[in-house]
């Protein structure tokens, strides 16, 4: 009986099994629905902020817009952020092997979380030890919606679990692929640089492609701290960084052994570095031109949510109509005409001058120049935006600081007042450049000063100076197409009076008296730029029939209609004078110089495509009449030192131009396939060569010409033809002025001197 009770008491004190596995599989069902409804209210954003489908196929960040050449060379940017995506495709394998050995190399195994890197990472946290745990996925999901600042602790966990969900959904929704070349366009590498494509061409100066192993281990490298790991800011541990994917790249056999061991000794090389910055690069004030014309684009267009497109974050891809190489050769001549030899004659010219460098003005007007200077300049306006007296202004621009100052040589640290350094920058000659092809507008060049850093002035489109005897061309045209004057055709080389409305007269002088008082050929008379024969045209025209033709072919500037045009009175701009003077390359037709030929948006679709306008602005016949007198310019008159100094000796047109006091040096160059203008002049009318053996547009403007032309001629992927100007099936006559007359004189005796 005690026996049977042990047992029954034994056996009421068994476990419940049964029970307490279904107890345990209640809890763990419970805990998965749990953590069910968990991501499922995240993901339905119950529980804070998550990002629709849309916005993950449509991830706000700012891009960049580019600008590219015509031969297409990104040639800068506009951005809040330096920001360029590019395609898988695009991306080099050797980064794409680097990034998955350091970041992520179960990338291709797991759905967005990788559970075992997971756990790794949570086991080393406890240990004290630093190890990433998210997968490239995870990472996409943060730099897409980023966590923000100062978050508690439940925020951050939060937000990681916010993360796991987004990632998922990125797995679900992009191929692998798809999600490095998201990821690589989204991180910051430093440098004002986001995105690879960014950093490849700050860095490396290339395209994403080209980088080779050492680079893009480097670049990789710098993913996880990239001011740390800066190759500029801190070399040593950025060594030491890259050496380390390099060695994950080796242990997951992505390179060999002595691949490994060759790379890691080799130098970073940062010769190449250079921040995207507006003050630098290729065409920088063609650029800044650019960009003023496309803020009053964006206004005018607008996107499909109806908002207006946003220059600096909507990823536009500007194309330009310059060419990379033609801009780089015109740069490089303006660079070398002036830094070589104008700049250190002014130099040596002004040294010891109190004046200097300014001439033919009272120190009055001096001291109001500068004056107006100082009120122009960036530290005047900070200071007066702040609130500083005007006595303490002066005082600051009078007391001696510490600078870097413009040099050819580069720049210069140096300690000097404010107002000494506001005189040193007046001695600095200018320039403006710009090239076009006649027969399509298409701008091929754009230099608008010698240092857009230092100078922001633009001499292309901005400034307006006194043309001098570059406008006698306009003059010349008009007596070609209205009078019907032959190039060889000949008149009185003498003094020409006009009477002014005041009851005044006038009587232009020439600058010598060679062959005064003889007949002389149009043609003479324009390649050695006689005024007597420019007021004797005139005087036969009229100065509003001028300008109305001048106006035909594109200058839109103020002209007063006075007999005085005819010397080269009008300021116009460099841009206006070669579109118009092109007219005569073109066969008359004149187009406008246009910048861009179409805008796209940041998927590639095509926003607006640019065609020039175009007008008939003078016969075929009397444009090319017009070629044959600009030629004389060159062959004969003040511009051939092109040929027995540069020694060319293919067909070119041209002009120069000087005006009073050396002012303003001008040369235009035409041929067949590209129409030059070159500007030289001081910031100031004030400031210039005291004799026009230096100052004229001779010894100025046409080196820098001469220069470019020789470079673009010797190039072997620059096609500018050396071929005559084509010339109109209806002219049948001879333009050798000797042959001319003499069939002239022989008509005469055959038929009388009034022809048939």
């Amino acid at each position: 009986m005690g026996n049977q009770s042990t047992k029954n008491e034994t056996k009421k004190q068994k476990p419940d099994f049964k029970g307490f596995l279904r107890t345990l599989w209640i809890i763990y069902f419970a805990g998965v629905l749990v953590v069910f409804l968990f991501f499922f209210m995240i993901s339905k954003g119950w529980l804070g902020f998550m990002p629709t489908f849309e916005e993950l196929e449509n991830p706000k960040s700012n891009l960049a817009s580019e600008v590219y050449s015509a031969d297409d060379v990104l040639l800068g940017k506009y951005y809040y952020e330096n920001r360029s995506n590019i395609d898988y495709d695009d991306i080099p394998e050797n980064l794409i092997n680097a990034l998955l050995a350091t970041e992520d190399i179960r990338f291709h195994k797991h759905p967005g979380i990788d559970l075992k890197g997971t756990i790794a990472g949570v086991i080393s946290t406890l240990r004290g030890e630093q190890r990433g745990a998210s997968t490239i996925t995870q990472q996409l999901a943060k730099n897409l919606f980023p966590r923000g600042q100062n978050l508690s602790t439940f925020d951050i966990i939060m937000r990681k679990f916010k993360e796991w969900v987004v990632a998922v959904r990125l797995e679900y929704n992009y191929s692998k692929e798809e999600i490095i070349a998201m990821y690589l366009n989204t991180v910051p590498f430093g440098g004002n640089s986001y995105g690879l494509k960014s950093a490849a061409k700050t860095y490396y100066d290339k395209k994403p492609i080209e980088l080779n192993t050492e680079e893009a281990a480097m670049l990789v490298g710098m993913l996880k701290a990239p001011t740390r790991y800066s190759p500029v800011r801190n070399p040593k541990l950025a060594k030491n960084r890259r050496e380390v994917v390099l060695h994950q790249m080796e242990k997951y056999d992505y390179i060999e052994d002595q691949t490994y061991d060759s790379l890691r000794q080799s130098s970073l090389n940062m010769s190449q570095y250079e921040i995207a910055d507006h003050n630098y690069g290729l065409a920088t004030y063609f650029r800044e031109q650019l960009r003023l014309n496309l803020h009053d684009w964006c206004k005018q267009h607008k996107k499909a949510n109806g908002e207006p497109y946003d220059l600096y974050k909507d990823g536009l891809k500007i194309y330009t109509t310059l060419d990379s190489e033609i801009q780089r050769k015109a740069e490089k001549a303006v660079r070398k005409h002036l830094g070589e030899e104008l700049q250190p004659l002014f130099f040596k010219l002004q040294k010891n001058r109190k004046k200097a460098p300014f001439t033919g003005v009272s120190q009055q007007t001096i001291d109001q120049i500068m004056t107006r200077a100082m009120k122009r300049s960036d530290r005047y306006y900070w200071l007066d935006h702040r609130g500083v007296s005007q006595d303490s202004i002066t005082k600051i621009f009078n007391t001696p600081t510490e600078m870097t100052v413009f040099s050819y040589d580069g720049e210069k640290d140096t300690v000097m007042t404010p107002m000494d350094s506001i005189r040193y920058y007046k001695h600095f000659l200018q320039a403006g450049l710009m090239s076009v092809n006649p027969k399509t507008g298409h701008v091929k060049a754009y230099v608008g000063g010698i240092n857009y850093k230092h100078f922001k002035f633009d001499h292309v489109v901005s400034s307006r100076r006194q043309v001098g005897s570059t406008f006698k061309p306009f003059v010349y045209a008009l007596a070609l197409e209205e009078l019907g004057y032959h190039p060889c055709k000949k008149v009185p080389n003498v003094p020409v009076t006009f009477e002014l409305p005041d009851g005044n007269t006038w009587t232009p002088q020439n600058a010598g008296d060679e062959r005064e008082g003889e007949m002389v050929t149009l043609k003479y008379a324009l390649a050695n730029s006689i005024n007597y024969i420019s007021a004797y045209l005139m005087k036969r025209m009229s100065p509003q029939g001028v300008i109305n033709l001048a106006r035909k072919m594109g200058i839109t500037s103020p002209i007063d209609p006075v007999p005085a045009i005819a010397l080269g009175t009008p300021d116009l701009s460099v841009y206006e004078l070669v579109g118009a003077l092109s007219t005569f390359a073109n066969q008359g037709v004149h187009i406008e110089p246009m910048f861009i030929t179409r805008i796209e948006d940041k998927n590639g679709n095509v926003i607006e495509s640019f065609i020039p306008d175009q007008n008939e602005a003078m016969s075929r016949e009397a444009a090319y009449r017009m070629i044959e007198l600009l030629k004389g310019v060159v062959d004969h008159g003040t511009g051939r030192r092109l040929r027995f100094r540069y020694n060319f000796e293919n067909p070119i047109a041209g002009k120069t131009g000087t005006t009073d006091n050396n002012s303003d040096g001008w040369f235009i160059g035409l041929t067949p396939d590209l129409v030059t203008g070159v500007w030289v002049g001081g910031e100031d009318r004030s400031v210039h060569f005291r004799r026009t053996y230096y100052g004229q547009g001779a010894n100025t403007g046409l080196p820098i010409w001469a220069i470019l032309m020789k470079s673009l001629y010797e190039s072997p992927t620059v096609s500018i033809s050396k071929e005559d100007f084509e010339k109109p099936r209806t002219v049948n006559t001879t333009f050798d002025c000797n042959k001319y007359h003499e069939q002239k004189q022989q008509d005469n005796q055959m038929f009388g001197p009034g022809g048939f």
